[in-house]
């Protein structure tokens, strides 16, 4: 077989000039369309922080950039002369068919969604969800992004979020620390009861309304446990928390009471004569 090199030329040349200037505007368009995203992305999430909750501007912000996106894709299209109104149509079908394997992608899209309508949480709340907690940072188009008290990020898909028991540490103002102090059988326990009381009035943080509980909870193997259950504002929680069990332990044993370690009497019985 022979090659007419004159022949090969005129051909590459033919579709240089029929396509070189759509190839070469495409790739402009495409440029230029992913730039004018990013930037109607920040302009948009600047405008909506201004108005919305900080919940939903990174949601929002995302979806304007996918839609430009979108738009920027179909015009390339148009550019090739393809016919976008049955390219739509096709797309619609692949999408039917694309969903049917991303479900789990899906599902988290569509958990995002009802995690905004509805609220559980919101940006800068201490959350506990799906086996992890932390922080609020964003919640996304499919995941939440949380930061934990040793500031790790965490990634959390939006669906495992939504599906799970959700426990926010920040929504209400004021929380109960839940505190137990054993003390000996042989200890008074009025007189350790007055002195947790004591500790308790000394310190601001603690609410007078609703009024701290103090009271015996149990009668334990090696102790009587009284329960100390003040209420404070949420943002004193652990440091009241901290704070109250190194000086309860000091004022109790100060007070003559002791704190006793977990123990078991046991008791030898001589058997006399032999073994049968």
């Amino acid at each position: 077989m022979e090659f007419d090199l004159d022949s090969i030329l005129k051909t590459g040349q033919d579709l240089m000039t029929q396509w070189g200037f759509q190839v070469l505007g495409a790739i402009a368009v495409l440029v230029i369309g992913w730039m004018a995203a990013k930037v109607i992305r920040g302009m948009v999430r600047k405008a909506l922080s201004k108005r919305l909750d900080a919940t939903l501007v990174p949601f929002l912000s995302n979806l304007v950039y996918w839609g430009v996106l979108a738009g920027v894709i179909i015009a390339v299209l148009d550019l090739f002369g393809i016919e976008t109104t049955s390219f739509v149509a096709v797309l619609g079908a692949l999408g039917f068919a694309v969903g049917l394997a991303m479900q789990g992608t899906l599902s988290n899209f569509s958990a995002g969604v009802m995690l905004l309508v509805f609220r559980p949480f919101k940006v800068g709340d201490v959350i506990e969800a799906a086996g992890t907690s932390g922080k609020v940072v964003e919640i996304g188009i499919f995941a939440t992004t949380l930061h934990s008290g040793d500031n790790v990020k965490i990634i959390v898909p939006n669906s495992a979020v939504y599906g799970t028991i959700v426990k926010n540490f920040s929504a209400n103002d004021t929380r109960r620390n839940d505190l137990v102090m054993g003390i000996s059988y042989d200890d008074d326990i009025a007189k350790a009861m007055e002195v947790i009381k004591r500790v308790l009035d000394a310190d601001d943080r603690v609410l007078k309304d609703p009024e701290p509980v103090i009271a015996v909870g149990e009668l334990a193997d090696s102790s009587v446990n009284i329960l100390v259950r003040p209420w404070c504002n949420a943002p004193d929680y652990w440091a009241l928390r901290f704070d109250l069990l190194k000086t309860l332990k000091q004022e109790l044993e100060g007070a003559g009471c002791s704190i006793p370690y977990p123990q078991s009497d046991v008791h030898m019985h001589q058997v006399s004569g032999g073994a049968a």
